[in-house]
């Protein structure tokens, strides 16, 4: 089943956002309700067993990551709606069916049809599109899984499914602390080195730090300095700890509790001696990177979880002095994906081509200060660049808007109308 008409209780919300525009800023209310509504009438499709699958938008698959992010504004309506809260519970269930699958895995077909990225050398089947292993296609079920709970007060998505799809998660991690013991490998037949794990698959030489590997960024693009990515660690510490709580409080389970909060422990301690470095300055910032052999990279990628976005995550806060001078290194020409021009500036991708900014990446921005007025300049900027199509895309030029990736990017209109909604102190409850 697919919406074919937008429910009464969004455009309820929608109303009240226009209204809160009001004249002074009527292009974020067109933008906010096209984006707000987009994302319902387009991606969901509901099933018969009571699962819920998203597309990402113009590519005709589901990604872990994406999923959540595409409904996680959603959830403010949902304490009203049970629909609504019934159809995210729905993508939960889904997102741990596929968990269940393979863990590795960060993007599934809807069906077990064979599309996707077959020929690539990995362990394949029909439902997996694609199997690039990323800490975040593991955090970001489990976060959705729990706001979901924190907002509407729902159990059903804590199933049989997510409970084994959380001992996969917890068995992944603890494997990939030490990624040499591990049999994962990923090879792309590929002239685009980002797309293909360097070391016959394995990814570039680690050493144990407590942390967890990836072997990908969240931008889908290999780990290049170094296969413990910070900030994708630091979400991991963030739901290791929901998943205790979880499973104290509503599953009672004494044996997942103890490993989340060892596993927390060890990937926190890891962060704090291993996932550090310094800015020309020499003062203590977050590494973007590392390897566990004294290497770490000074860099930020648009895609969440990137160190700015630690504090929407619920890593430490916006005030933290380590945090601050993280984001004013990376938000500077330092980072070397940081671009400035004429429309706009912020942070772009490895993933997109030069002096490209991501409207994700400015939305993140704009959620991790707690300045009305920067906020109302990034969105500001991201209406007056939208090309004409009051839709946010993957990225844009930063002397021409015209020149964009990705006509239909349902996770960065997401990420457009959480900005609105924070500007306005509507936000997820954590």
């Amino acid at each position: 089943m697919v919406y074919n008409d937008i429910p009464n209780s969004i455009q309820k919300f929608m109303n009240e956002i226009t209204e809160k525009c009001g004249e002074k800023h009527p292009d974020w209310a067109k933008n906010f309700n096209a984006a707000f509504a987009n994302t319902l009438l387009t991606t969901v499709n509901r099933h018969e067993d009571g699962t819920t699958f998203l597309l990402t938008g113009d590519i005709p698959a589901m990604w872990l990551r994406d999923s959540t992010a595409q409904v996680r504004p959603y959830l403010v309506v949902a304490k009203e709606d049970e629909d609504l809260a019934a159809m995210i519970s729905g993508l939960v269930k889904k997102q741990f069916f596929y968990i269940n699958i393979d863990p590795y895995a960060n993007a599934f077909n809807e069906e077990a049809n064979g599309a996707g990225h077959q020929d690539d050398h990995t362990e394949m089947n029909d439902w997996i599109w694609e199997r690039k292993y990323e800490i975040d296609s593991l955090a970001y079920p489990v976060q959705l899984a729990y706001l979901l709970y924190k907002n509407t007060g729902r159990t059903d998505q804590f199933n049989e499914d997510f409970i084994n799809g959380v001992k996969k998660i917890l068995h992944v991690f603890e494997v990939e602390q030490d990624h040499n013991q591990s049999a994962y490998h990923f090879v792309r037949d590929t002239s685009r080195k980002e797309d293909t794990l360097v070391n016959n698959g394995r990814g570039v030489e680690v050493a144990p730090t407590g942390m967890t590997w990836s072997g990908f960024r969240p931008s889908d693009d290999a780990c290049e300095g170094g296969g413990y990515l910070v900030p994708s660690n630091m979400f991991a510490v963030v739901i290791l700890g929901y998943l205790e709580e979880i499973f104290r409080t509503t599953l009672d389970d004494a044996s997942i509790v103890a490993k989340a909060k060892q596993l927390r422990e060890d990937i926190q301690a890891g962060i704090e001696k291993h996932g550090r470095t310094k800015n020309e300055a020499g003062e203590d910032v977050y590494a973007y990177e590392v390897d566990g052999l004294g290497n770490a990279s000074l860099m930020d990628d648009s895609n969440v979880p990137n160190l700015i976005s630690a504090p929407y995550l619920g890593y430490g806060s916006m005030n933290d002095e380590r945090y601050l001078r993280t984001r004013q290194t990376l938000l500077s020409n330092e980072n070397p994906y940081f671009y400035e021009g004429k429309f706009a500036k912020g942070i772009g991708s490895s993933h997109t081509p030069e002096n490209y900014v991501w409207p994700i990446a400015m939305a993140m921005e704009g959620m991790t200060t707690e300045d009305k007025a920067e906020k109302e300049r990034i969105l500001n900027q991201l209406v007056a660049t939208d090309a004409g199509t009051h839709l946010m895309h993957e990225g844009f030029h930063v002397d021409d808007p015209n020149q964009y990736t990705r006509e239909w990017f349902s996770w960065a209109n997401m990420m457009f109308c959480e900005l609105v909604m924070d500007y306005f102190d509507i936000r997820v409850e954590k």
